[in-house]
């Protein structure tokens, strides 16, 4: 049998949407006649709703999404009903009508979501509510906080932050095209997080769309919901529409550094040591390494090369004495240093050192995978591996049939400083790096996806010696539905510890209870939502 090209494809899935819409049609002619009655301004609602009948609808919905593996033609669910809110009584009345005609609801703010659950539901009939249009961002210089909008990305923040003063900055992620709504409330680690902590450790207020559809701030939701949606997912507990964080202070100089150390420059020997110097060395630094497969200079065959891909909150006169102090091995020199603004440095880690401070205003020029497919997981190591493991991951790396990354970033600092239970965020003391690992690859089609797939679910089965065990511990904002989803109706507590405990260890619990107490009917669910008891 011909496997059909992809225009084809794209074609019958098309036209599988149509059906499936035109057999509904009655709930969705009645839905959207809800949304028209609950508008404040039924002209607007031209401008904000679209469904499969728009010729603007999958622009729209393709926008937002930076997961290759989920655009066209791939066979995945699409939402009914696209909205794209100008106000916040929009996604009040986009609330009340999707629980009225028993519709769900997807949030998306940046797309990034690993798994597409912003934009991709399995269990139900969906409206997606797409908060790009909830970018608004002011900066308090002096009280140096912020409000920030769910919809606007993290390039957006620190590009703005950066205009009004070049000495506060905050403490969240990498890559600029990463939306701040789903960042912040899944803990939101950067390469700042030893000295000042992850996001939701400098949130200090916020502004959410509960499930009976009323805007509630930091006093109003109480301190049991405010503590769920800072690294629980705010997913779970209704509709975030924006933040309020506390900046942090800045040096006017940073210095950055890369590193590079194939296996024959002693890459093993290092790699050992890091683990042991990582989380406790000076706390403006922090120490990430890239792992992945390199041509060697020797016969030409292939290597291991670890990248140290670091940033120091100070100068250079100060870092050198500090490395040689603390990690000689990696045989750092002043040619090595780049001092640079800390917004530089934001341009220095996205790969576009040079260009000008606006690209980070792109939504889209900055997507760290863009252009491949993409398969994420994370690990938690606590204590350190030994050499003999390292040489056997070496191997596994090289033995892996495509290209997959290893990225390791140390933990310890101000993170370790606080309480596991202070936020749902669980990582604390005694961890010492997360690994995350990236498996790409260009060849479309659903047998290179699951062959794909199942390359990277073997790796990470091998690394089961080497990390966190009951559980093994993963991290919320790199989702990874391999490690359990939800029943299509309600979950039990037990099912979903599975999954749950992973993300939130002895945290679980609580969530669940907030969960319980603000939403207990279950409306805002997906595949790995908090359940209710």
């Amino acid at each position: 049998m011909k496997t059909p090209n992809a225009s084809l494809l794209s074609l019958i899935i098309s036209l599988l949407s149509l059906i499936s819409w035109a057999t509904s049609a009655h709930t969705h002619e009645d839905f959207l006649q809800c949304l028209s009655l609950h508008f404040p301004n039924s002209n607007s609602i031209s401008k904000v709703i679209y469904t499969p009948y728009n010729s603007s609808y999958q622009s729209i919905l393709e926008s937002e999404i930076r997961v290759e593996r989920f655009l066209p033609p791939a066979p995945v669910p699409r939402p009914l009903v696209i909205i794209t809110p100008l106000v916040e009584s929009h996604i009040q009345a986009a609330i009340y009508c999707s629980k009225k005609h028993g519709m769900q609801i997807r949030v998306r703010s940046g797309g990034h979501d690993y798994e597409g659950l912003s934009y991709i539901s399995y269990q139900a009939p969906f409206v997606m509510v797409d908060l790009v249009n909830f970018q608004s961002i002011n900066i308090d210089v002096e009280n140096r906080t912020a409000w920030v909008q769910a919809g606007a990305t993290i390039g957006q923040l620190y590009y703005t932050i950066a205009k009004k003063s070049p000495t506060l900055a905050f403490s969240a992620g990498v890559c600029p095209t990463v939306g701040v709504g789903g960042h912040f409330s899944g803990g939101g680690y950067g390469m700042m997080s030893r000295n000042y902590g992850i996001a939701v450790d400098n949130i200090i207020d916020a502004r959410i769309i509960d499930v009976n559809g009323r805007i509630l701030d930091r006093k109003s939701m109480g301190e049991d919901l405010f503590w769920a949606i800072r690294g629980g997912g705010g997913a779970s507990f209704g509709v975030i529409i924006a933040w309020h964080i506390k900046l942090v202070q800045v040096p006017k100089n940073v210095t950055v550094f890369t590193v590079n150390r194939t296996l024959e420059q002693n890459a093993t020997k290092i790699v050992h040591k890091w683990q042991y110097v990582s989380e406790k060395i000076d706390e403006k630094l922090v120490l990430r390494i890239f792992l992945e497969k390199a041509n060697s200079s020797h016969d030409g065959k292939e290597t291991v090369q670890a990248s140290f891909v670091s940033l120091y909150l100070g100068g250079a006169d100060t870092l050198l004495p500090l490395m040689q102090q603390s990690f000689p091995e990696l045989g750092l020199v002043r040619s090595d240093c780049i001092e640079m603004s800390w917004i530089d440095s934001i341009l220095y880690f996205s790969g576009v050192s040079g260009e000008p401070l606006d690209i980070l205003l792109n939504r889209s020029s900055l997507v760290t995978y863009s252009g491949a497919y993409f398969k994420g997981k994370s690990d938690y190591v606590t204590e350190p591996i030994s050499e003999t493991g390292l040489e056997s991951i070496w191997r596994a790396v090289l033995e892996y049939p495509g290209d997959i990354e290893m990225e390791l970033s140390p933990y310890g600092g101000r993170i370790s400083e606080i309480s596991e239970s202070a936020t749902p965020f669980p990582y604390r003391a005694g961890t010492l790096y997360i690994i995350h690992y990236a498996a790409t690859w260009t060849e479309a089609g659903k047998s290179a996806l699951n062959r794909n797939m199942r390359a990277i679910r073997r790796f990470y089965s091998f690394m089961t010696p080497y990390v966190t065990k009951n559980p093994r511990s993963a991290y919320l904002n790199y989702r990874d539905l391999d490690l359990g989803v939800n029943n299509k109706g309600n979950t039990s507590y037990e099912q979903a510890s599975i999954w749950g405990l992973k993300y939130y260890g002895i945290n679980f619990k609580r969530l669940v209870h907030v969960k319980t107490m603000v939403d207990p009917g279950n409306f805002f669910r997906n595949e790995q939502s908090i359940p209710t008891l």
